[in-house]
């Protein structure tokens, strides 16, 4: 009985302790808004903005309701688009992404800033994330 309330305070230690410095952690990205303004006789608006990207990170793949385009401030990282080849970007580079296409990025061992633009349609979401599939990640991730 006691080395089984022993074992209990010390899992909640750990875990707590665990916790606690996951709450530390700054987030994986960072999201910087600019500008939001409509496409006048749409129904289409223009997002800009900044993302920061910690080292090594996979953004996730999702999808936007139009197309994406990217300027690739400092860093690198690779961009991978269902159907393509993955592309390395480094600083000074830019990137497209057709709208609706299933998209991830592994930021490189410094980071990225990346500085983009969507053109979406009024009232979506900017971005949804996507399903994942075993056979995109073996390639694209470099396993």
């Amino acid at each position: 009985m006691k080395k089984s309330a022993i074992a209990a305070v010390v899992s909640a230690l750990v875990l707590g302790a665990a916790s606690f410095a996951a709450a530390q952690e700054p987030p994986p990205i960072k999201r910087i808004p600019l500008q939001k303004y409509d496409v006048p006789g749409t129904q289409l608006e223009s997002v800009i903005g900044i993302a920061e990207i910690a080292p090594n990170v996979l953004i996730g793949r999702h999808t936007h309701p139009g197309p994406e385009s990217g300027y690739l401030l400092e860093g690198e990282f690779v961009l991978m688009i269902d159907g393509q080849p993955p592309k390395a970007l480094k600083a000074g580079e830019s990137y497209q992404v057709p709208s609706g296409a299933i998209h991830d990025a592994k930021s490189g061992p410094n980071g990225a800033k990346v500085l983009a633009v969507y053109i979406v349609r009024k009232g979506e979401p900017l971005a949804t994330p996507a399903k994942w599939r075993a056979d995109f990640a073996v390639g694209a991730y470099g396993n």
